[in-house]
């Protein structure tokens, strides 16, 4: 799997000007991955795209100009929009699943994070099928690919959201915590730069399947999104949060819950300190 990757041995910049020259150039060819924000967002997609299209056999002319039709957007529509043309281009292609998985386990984070909007935009796919192409991506061990794992599941999770509950319950059991963390990201009421679920900001009670299971969970990463999932569900559902979190001090008096709980409340706080 693509976590398993060794990590790049060298210190990431915190601003553009301290961009090494021949590491922003490798970042462009694919041949290097990102270890800073700062760095994601100078990589030049239309020099990328065509890198990619060169190395894995598919159409650099054709890719360059979707990547040129992109290159002025944000950086989020700039993926989805990478992700859709490779979709495209993937379709057409005789050998489709040799370069999807070629663009899967790339060396670089930003291809692989097109890769999977393209895994997940592959149209009539079932939603287990749709999960199951998005979950090597939900345990990337780049957190850039695994933020494109949630929302690339999520416009699919929220057309069938009980379903999706269902599905998603094994991913809360998984060994992986990054999966797990994923499952939560992808379903919390508000999130972060995407659609609300205006079904769940009102009846956030169906979330508790998935939410349940990681009321004590050991990883910070995992207990952070719950926290943060029951954080959004407050802002529209404070009865309900309250009452969750004096039950599960209650039924699990250990650390784990305490931190989630008070992470969870924070914004409760606030407002009854504002008065």
């Amino acid at each position: 799997m693509t976590a398993a990757r060794p990590a790049p041995r060298r210190k990431g910049a915190r601003r553009m000007a301290e961009i090494p020259p021949a590491v922003l150039a490798a970042l462009n060819a694919g041949r290097e991955e990102t270890i800073t924000l700062v760095e994601w967002l100078a990589i030049d997609v239309r020099k990328l795209a065509r890198a990619l299209a060169a190395d894995t056999g598919l159409d650099p002319a054709a890719l360059g100009r979707d990547a040129d039709a992109l290159a002025a957007l944000g950086i989020a529509a700039r993926g989805k929009g990478m992700g859709a043309a490779l979709r495209k281009h993937l379709d057409a292609h005789k050998q489709r699943e040799a370069v999807e998985a070629r663009l899967a386990e790339h060396p670089s984070d930003t291809v692989r994070a097109w890769a999977c909007y393209a895994a997940v935009a592959e149209s009539k796919l079932p939603l287990p099928r749709r999960l199951a192409r998005a979950k090597p991506f939900a345990a990337d061990r780049s957190m850039a690919v695994r933020e494109t794992a949630w929302d690339a599941l999520r416009p699919h999770l929220a057309a069938d959201l009980p379903r999706a509950f269902a599905l998603l319950e094994r991913w809360v059991r998984d060994e992986d915590f990054r999966v797990r963390r994923c499952a939560v990201e992808a379903t919390r009421p508000r999130g972060v730069w995407c659609a609300h679920l205006d079904t769940l900001k009102r009846d956030p009670e169906p979330g508790l399947a998935l939410l349940e299971p990681l009321r004590a969970d050991p990883h910070r990463y995992v207990q952070t999104s719950v926290a943060n999932w029951i954080n959004d569900a407050s802002k529209d559902r404070a009865d309900w949060v309250r009452a969750l979190a004096k039950r599960w001090l209650r039924e699990s008096p250990r650390d784990e819950t305490r931190w989630i709980v008070n992470h969870a409340t924070r914004t409760l706080r606030k407002k009854a300190a504002a008065g």
